[in-house]
């Protein structure tokens, strides 16, 4: 083990150099390396830890319709706060559970028609539950602010 130290070409405590690509030499700066000191930056830091310097963070890239499914996208888009959003997405799964009902039970008789309105009803009425309960986290919320 004692051998293993005249081999380290660099002290653990000293920044790491800076090998020069052609794309640096051509005036593009990196960025993982630092424009005040020139160090490289460690791994997810926003400040140069020799200098001090901000980290050039690179612009989010646009990922075309994928952004409108994100969660932040959509509670920005509606303007809810979180519980009336939930409550509002859990009225809209139980308004698409009640039209999608027919569609998975086949209707052999009289008795078949009427369960499956029964649980169309029941899911409407889920759906008008979670939605008062959206409306009125949306009260409190906004009074609270």
């Amino acid at each position: 083990m004692s051998g293993a130290a005249p081999r380290i070409q660099q002290e653990f405590w000293r920044p790491p150099a800076v090998q020069e690509t052609a794309a640096a030499q051509a005036g593009s700066v990196s960025s993982h390396v630092c424009s005040g000191c020139g160090t490289e930056f460690m791994l997810g830091a926003h400040y140069c830890y020799v200098c001090g310097t901000a980290r050039a963070m690179n612009p989010v890239t646009d990922h075309g319709w994928v952004r409108y499914l994100e969660f932040h996208n959509i509670k920005d888009a509606l303007g809810l706060p979180m519980p009336s959003l939930i409550a509002f997405l859990a009225g809209i799964g139980c308004l698409l559970a009640a039209l999608f009902l027919g569609m998975v039970y086949t209707i052999k008789n009289f008795s078949d028609f009427q369960a499956v309105q029964l649980w169309r009803m029941q899911w409407l009425l889920g759906a008008v539950a979670a939605f008062v309960a959206g409306i009125l986290l949306k009260g409190t919320a906004s009074s609270q602010d």
